[in-house]
């Protein structure tokens, strides 16, 4: 039972760790008390009912997708966070897995895990798939929106505008876009923005 636990959390706590270092909105605490608990009820079901523990089992399986749902961050514009709620799920399993005995099975789990990750990230940084960000942008006069269109369109692979606020009194513009490209090239942007005269403040999300 010991080893079967100790395996567990050190799995779940270098995986935690890792989530925690990328800010993602679930730190490595979450992901360790979903293995180490699913591991446990896994050894109490074998043990309390060793000829039919799968009632117990598939409860748990079922239970954590609850907590997996309430990683997801829904904004206006889109639903993030589907590879955390994901990720809890299958921590959940891996739980399971080594805590009813099959190691190998768990290792290869595990190992796929850091897989997707890794890869994961790779596409992030290549802005391929899903990395999105929102920019608000404050200015301190007003501009035309497509100068501005066209000059965050040299940075990112995607543009959508959100929302355009003019402030007539104060003579500002706000602007939303919802932008798409490489990490690198959309973390140039404010620099970029910076230089010009009209630039009051921008925000990403």
């Amino acid at each position: 039972m010991i080893l079967r636990l100790g395996i567990t959390f050190v799995l779940s706590f270098i995986f935690g760790l890792e989530r925690q270092r990328a800010h993602k909105p679930t730190g490595f605490g979450t992901f360790i008390f979903v293995a180490i608990g699913s591991c446990a009820l896994a050894i109490t079901a074998i043990t309390m009912n060793s000829e039919n523990p799968l009632p117990l089992l598939s409860a748990i399986v079922t239970g954590i997708g609850f907590l997996g749902a309430g990683a997801l961050i829904k904004t206006t514009d889109k639903i993030f966070g589907f590879t955390t709620a994901a990720s809890i799920w299958v921590f959940a399993i891996l739980g399971l897995i080594i805590g009813v005995g099959y190691y190998l099975i768990g290792i290869m789990l595990y190992l796929l895990i850091w897989f997707i990750i890794f890869f994961d990230n790779f596409l992030e940084s290549r802005g391929i798939g899903s990395y999105q960000r929102k920019l608000t942008i404050l200015t301190n006069k007003i501009i035309k929106e497509s100068d501005l269109k066209q000059l965050i369109r040299s940075r990112t692979s995607k543009q959508k505008l959100i929302s355009v606020n003019i402030d007539k009194k104060n003579k500002s513009l706000c602007i939303t876009y919802l932008i798409e490209g490489s990490k690198d090239e959309i973390n140039k942007i404010p620099q970029m923005l910076f230089d010009k005269d009209w630039f009051e403040s921008c925000r990403l999300e």
